[in-house]
């Protein structure tokens, strides 16, 4: 995942954060909103509350991205 596309879709990422990584709190993502580079800060709140390594970090990310957008796509074909 890029940057930009990151930032595209930052409203449904920051909407499942806290149910993705429990230790990622609203305080966390208040400091997210206001921040123009939220994929570096992201990765990096990762790397420090987690150990991740920056790779890592990026793909954990896109990971709980893709099946969070599976299970929208599911989710709008049983409606």
């Amino acid at each position: 995942m890029n940057k930009d596309l990151f930032e595209i879709n930052w409203k449904q990422i920051r909407s499942q954060t806290t149910a993705w990584w429990s230790l990622m709190g609203d305080h966390d993502l208040l400091k997210l909103d206001k921040s123009d580079a939220k994929f570096d800060k992201y990765v990096t709140m990762l790397r420090v509350k987690y150990g991740y390594t920056s790779d890592h970090a990026k793909k954990e990310i896109v990971k709980h991205f893709n099946e969070f957008q599976a299970e929208q796509k599911n989710a709008s074909k049983t409606e």
